[in-house]
């Protein structure tokens, strides 16, 4: 495929994004169901399409890490190193900022979040959105995550505002991503490897 169709994608599915809408789109790991992490209208569609309970907090993928800090009331003095030595895509669990959506925080405060370094399309969409992109994966809760399109049960993609036609095609699997905590000292405490 060619950039000017991965351009057009990230494209519609930022139109889809400013109207308030959730997408279903190739994310740096699995399959995911997407929308503005600053708009609590849209959030509450994630979790309403997933069956998902409220308390159980969604990834936010960010462009760089200007925008992690956006999102993080605590940024890690050695992001940049970590960032650096990342050898897969990793969540960095820290306190979240006022300027999420409210609804998308874990109770305890903290958000995940994730900066998507190796997915063109997903640099795509952030860079143009301008904002965090909530990233869960594309299933009923409960249900085996989608690691590729055709996994994605059908009534789901059924229900979404838009779907991405980037990458339905690839069979590459990825698994979902490492999780760390930040620690007040600033070390990681594991959460799944």
């Amino acid at each position: 495929m060619t950039p000017k169709f991965l351009r057009s994608e990230a494209d519609a599915a930022v139109d889809a994004l400013l109207l308030q809408q959730v997408i279903l789109y190739p994310t740096d790991t699995v399959w995911g169901l997407g929308c503005d992490a600053e708009l609590p209208r849209a959030v509450e569609q994630v979790y309403k399409l997933k069956n998902r309970p409220a308390e159980k907090a969604c990834i936010v993928l960010v462009a760089d890490e200007a925008m992690f800090a956006r999102y993080a009331e605590v940024v890690p003095g050695n992001l940049p190193a970590l960032l650096a030595a990342q050898t897969r895509p990793t969540t960095y669990i820290v306190p979240g900022s006022r300027h999420l959506a409210p609804n998308l925080l874990a109770p305890d405060g903290t958000i995940g979040l994730r900066v998507a370094l190796g997915d063109e399309f997903c640099r795509l969409v952030l860079r143009r959105l301008g904002h965090g992109l909530v990233s869960t994966s594309a299933n009923i809760s409960g249900q085996p995550t989608p690691a590729v399109f055709s996994e994605v049960a059908p009534e789901l993609v059924r229900k979404v505002d838009y779907v991405v036609n980037w990458r339905q095609d690839d069979a590459t699997r990825a698994a979902p991503s490492r999780v760390v905590r930040v620690l007040p000292d600033g070390t990681l405490a594991t959460v799944r490897e």
